[in-house]
């Protein structure tokens, strides 16, 4: 790894249907083992259900959704004294937006039953009603770094 300087940072293409950058990464975070095909055959899949669902338009739906999950504040691990501290820190644009697809797609996989699809269909839309396992998710880290807001003089 180079120390000179900071590896640039690549701006993603839109994807093909949507011209979103956004849905980009989200394929690009939901592929395994390089089978980009696949993940987007399954997000495309998982909107026109969407779609179906809602009777709303379903990009507007998918960044609601990936809004409602963003966390603003987060823990971080910090020594002081020999002992360690939950200390909260607020979060980037990138980090926020890259934790709240992550989140998604991991609740997504948990669930029980049906298609790729179907489930990421059903996260999407619980995510967009402010419920879900990755609203959740949300919830238990703003809860954390609340818990922990004693500890945020330690912020450096």
């Amino acid at each position: 790894m180079s120390r000179d300087r900071k590896a640039p940072v690549r701006k993603a293409t839109p994807d093909a249907i949507y011209h979103s950058t956004v849905v980009e990464k989200f394929i690009c975070r939901m592929m395994i083992h390089g089978k980009k095909s696949i993940s987007t055959r399954i997000l495309y899949t998982a909107m026109e259900k969407i779609a179906e669902k809602s009777g709303e338009n379903a990009l507007d739906v998918f960044t609601k959704a990936v809004d409602n999950v963003k966390p603003v504040v987060e823990v971080k691990s910090r020594r002081v004294g020999g002992a360690t501290y939950q200390v909260p820190v607020e979060i980037r644009e990138e980090r926020r937006e890259a934790l709240s697809m992550r989140w998604i797609i991991a609740a997504a996989r948990n669930r029980n039953g049906k298609s790729m699809s179907d489930k990421l269909a059903d996260e999407l839309m619980d995510a967009y009603n402010s419920t879900g396992a990755a609203f959740k998710k949300k919830e238990d880290v703003h809860r954390m770094a609340d818990a922990n807001k004693a500890f945020s003089h330690f912020r450096w």
